[in-house]
């Protein structure tokens, strides 16, 4: 059978030296349909964490926290776009294995939004519909308008500053300053992307530590103890007809596995109020998201079918504030996104994505923001850390899987109800799977360590700084708002934002660190880390980085060599016909790369 082959392969020594990592379902690979369908579902539970989190901090931001009906709303759009950037994504954009989902970045700039005087909420506006003045007339506030109005100032700041995150892809910057990142830069990138999210992760699993702990186990127990173990199960193939095989279920599905058994236990303990209806957090009384029933009220009132179309909120509106505060985090996500990439071919035993899949990425990603905005999301799109970092854990990197994943969402938020569904997961179940996750791209940033030297004194000193300080700063600043007073509230929302994300500051300080203090390309690792990139394609699985449908006509148009988004590019606009040693080392050999037929599965769609 098809996994037992996949699963019978062994590590092995590639002729660089480094070993092989061990994945089951390759970038270019395509599982078995019914495969397909539950790995996807996998994917799509992980990513419902972070994706459900933001229309319900979204709606106490714009005054509606009372409001079930724009929370449905909210949620069936989150969903919506969180599928259709996925395709997107997966189908034209760096055509790795990435989920694409709501980022948390955004709600910093949207919470300084929502405190400025004239967006602040009243008590009108929080308690009641309506209010009586006297006898002889009432005053009727409209529950929609006043979320609806805040939105539309979301929405054109939003749009504004993903045009700008479209321009940084499609002019090629992101794939420019590709030629002087190395390993200094990525890996406190990609690591503090794992480490500053456990405080995302706390937050959900304080409902109920025990459940969270219990899922963290039972995934370590499937992926870890249990992953080399395969399961007999009924089997039917033509040649067979029916018969009995073994899969390695446990390591394909641990989150699945772990999540469909700890949903079980938490509605055992729901039925018999084990759990209680209300946790005290922060000294006030809020219901117990470790119940199954603590979002009933979301399935009652979730449409059977709801179709996001533009501008449906009204005219968008826009402020220079907005959208400097926009603008700051965008920039962070670009950052954060780039390394997302590399960490996802890294997980994935893939080729490193060359310049012009980086810079379709980035600029696929601002494309479906956009059309975030336009539809009332109330947040960009970009890569999801998390999923990404459980591809080390199911070994599972098809692309046709995150497709399908993106479906999945995308019909989550057509079809109202079963969205809801998916939202009555427990938080501490979802807040256990991604401790593991976000560990796990920790983990993988750390990897890039083993590229450089690490008894040099220069390298110690500057990865120490990058991690410290991308930990500390933002630390202080959550700590003690309103620190920073430069005489510009827009230049202060601007640094607040770029100096509270972690990867930023950390990514920043080592690539200005490792460009400008000496050292030998040996020393800082260029050497073994360039040599990486451009033979990955000997030593991982080559994976279909060009354009499905249009490659072969833009072959045959010689000026899109100068498009930084063609699967052709390969010299810069401003160089002409002259190209540099760094841009041949980062750049896409078209002609020995391109010419490689995609594997006999043919997923390269």
């Amino acid at each position: 059978m098809e996994v037992e082959e996949r699963n019978s392969r062994t590590a092995r020594p590639d002729d660089g030296g480094e070993t092989e990592e061990r994945i089951i379902y390759g970038v270019e690979d395509v599982p078995l349909p019914h495969l397909t369908v539950v790995f996807a579902l996998q994917q799509a539970i992980l990513a419902l964490g972070s994706t459900l989190s933001i229309p319900f901090i979204l709606t106490n931001q714009l005054c509606s926290s009372t409001n079930a009906d724009a929370r449905a709303q909210l949620l069936c759009i989150s969903m919506f776009m969180c599928g259709v950037a996925t395709i997107l994504q997966t189908t034209f954009g760096v055509r790795l294995g990435i989920i694409q989902g709501g980022s948390h970045n955004f709600l910093a700039p949207i919470i300084a939004m929502m405190a400025l005087e004239k967006w602040k909420c009243t008590e009108e506006e929080l308690h009641i519909d309506s209010i009586s003045v006297n006898s002889n007339y009432t005053i009727t506030i409209d529950r929609d308008e006043v979320w609806q109005r805040r939105m539309r100032e979301i929405q054109g700041n939003l749009m504004l500053a993903s045009i700008v995150q479209l321009v940084l892809g499609c002019t090629g910057l992101m794939g420019f300053f590709l030629r002087y990142i190395g390993p200094l830069t990525i890996a406190p990138t990609i690591s503090l992307i794992g480490l500053s999210l456990t405080a995302v992760a706390a937050d959900i699993n304080q409902y109920h530590w025990g459940i969270a702990m219990l899922t963290l186990t039972l995934i370590g127990l499937f992926s870890l103890y249990l992953g080399r173990v395969k399961v007999p199960i009924p089997s039917f193939s033509r040649e067979k007809k029916c018969h009995m095989t073994t899969y390695p279920i446990f390591q394909l599905m641990p989150v699945i596995l772990s999540v469909a058994l700890c949903w079980i236990l938490s509605y055992i303990l729901t039925v018999t109020d084990v759990i209680s209806p209300t946790i005290v957090i922060n000294n006030k009384n809020t219901t117990n998201l470790a119940r199954t029933d603590a979002r009933l009220d979301v399935l009652n009132t979730m449409p059977w079918f709801y179709f996001p179309y533009p501008f449906q909120f009204g005219t968008p509106t826009v402020s220079v504030a907005g959208f400097a505060g926009m603008l700051a985090a965008t920039i962070s996500s670009v950052i954060e996104s780039v390394g997302d990439y590399f960490a996802a071919a890294r997980l994935s035993n893939a080729e490193a994505p060359p310049p012009h899949a980086v810079n379709r990425g980035i600029a696929t990603e601002g494309f479906a923001s956009i059309i975030s905005g336009m539809v009332g999301a109330g947040h960009p799109t970009t890569s999801y850390s998390g999923n990404i970092g459980a591809i080390g854990i199911t070994k599972v990197a098809s692309r046709r899987v995150f497709q399908v994943a993106g479906a999945t969402l995308l019909l989550s938020g057509i079809i109202g109800k079963f969205g809801a569904v998916l939202t009555l997961i427990p938080d501490p179940i979802i807040g256990g799977t991604l401790t593991v996750v976000f560990g796990m791209v920790g983990a993988v940033g750390i990897s890039v360590l083993q590229f450089m030297d690490m008894s040099s004194t220069r390298n110690l000193t500057i990865l120490a700084l990058s991690m410290i300080l991308g930990l500390m700063v933002p630390q202080w600043l959550l700590t003690h708002p309103n620190s920073i007073n430069t005489g510009s509230e827009d230049l202060d929302q601007v640094l607040e934002v770029l100096l509270t994300t972690a990867m930023f500051v950390g990514g920043v300080i080592g690539f200005i660190l490792d460009n400008t203090v000496p050292g030998t390309k040996e020393e800082r690792g260029l050497l073994r880390w360039r040599e990486t990139l451009e033979a990955s394609q000997k030593r991982r699985k080559p994976v279909q980085y060009n354009m499905p449908f249009v490659t072969r006509i833009i072959k045959r148009i010689k000026c899109c060599v100068y498009f930084p988004i063609s699967p052709t590019f390969s010299k810069s606009p401003l160089t002409c016909c002259k190209k540099t040693k760094n841009q041949k080392a980062y750049e896409l050999d078209v002609v020995t790369t391109d010419i490689k037929p995609v594997q006999q599965n043919g997923g390269g769609t």
